[in-house]
């Protein structure tokens, strides 16, 4: 069992198919995505890491997380989330995960905090049908109808469903279709719609009800806390260049006279 990630909602955008069929996407971003933390079992008594993401300012930072943060030596994080892994999927405290840690066509599950819709009436919170829109009905088309009994029992049952809050809570997607990976820039595009607002952080795991692809990189797709980047990689090697073969040819002559 892999490591799941911590994503930013972005918003929506639209992509077309080699057919011509336009597809939307929802923009997942990875913003230094590092592992925090460890739980192993003979210390904590379970099997996980903790994850980080986002950056935060160390002044709106309780003492308590600095030090927790500094053990890790990682950068104050905005959002913790802990998954569930098996042992031989662990990673090293202050790698960051990159976007190539999921595949194009995979299967993932999105977990967030839904839109809050503040209070709403039986029909559209419960997708009740109302009552009669003709006669024998008076204003009170979209009403739930009765709640309670007669005198016995005498009361509306808890869990009764009617009119109240709606949204904010927590939602689990699933099998949704990872469409797109943008490694250079952290993105994961996904086929349709995740709950959760724009700027909302998202919880991101392997499906649960697919399997996993063959190729699907273990334990997971990183970069450690001091490597460096490609780029930088590349500028710091010199430069090797062949010589052409007519001047080689001609430094060969002049040797031999």
């Amino acid at each position: 069992m892999r490591t799941g990630v911590i994503a930013k909602k972005l918003g929506m955008a639209r992509f077309f198919d080699e057919v011509g069929a336009h597809v939307p996407v929802t923009v997942l971003s990875l913003e230094g995505c590092q592992v925090v933390a460890q739980r192993t079992q003979d210390k904590d008594g379970y099997v996980a890491l903790q994850l980080g993401a986002g950056a935060k300012k160390p002044k709106n930072t309780s003492k308590a997380m600095r030090g927790h943060f500094a053990k890790g030596e990682v950068e104050p994080k905005h959002k913790l989330m802990e998954f569930r892994v098996s042992e031989d999927n662990l990673i090293d405290v202050g790698a960051e995960i990159t976007a190539d840690h999921y595949l194009a066509g995979q299967k993932i599950d999105v977990t967030a905090t839904t839109v809050g819709k503040g209070f709403a009436g039986a029909m559209k919170r419960w997708n009740f049908g109302g009552l009669r829109a003709t006669h024998g009905v008076s204003v009170s088309h979209r009403s739930h109808g009765s709640t309670g009994q007669r005198q016995d029992p005498g009361r509306t049952f808890k869990g009764k469903k009617m009119a109240g809050h709606l949204g904010q809570e927590t939602v689990t997607t699933l099998n949704v279709t990872v469409w797109r990976v943008d490694v250079e820039r952290g993105l994961i595009l996904v086929k349709g719609a995740v709950p959760g607002t724009e700027g909302t952080y998202v919880k991101i795991r392997d499906a649960v009800k697919s399997a996993l692809p063959a190729d699907a990189p273990k334990p997971g797709a990183f970069k450690s806390s001091g490597q460096p980047a490609p780029a930088a990689v590349a500028a710091e090697e010199p430069a090797v260049t062949e010589a052409p073969a007519q001047d080689a040819a001609a430094t060969e002559a002049g040797d031999q006279a």
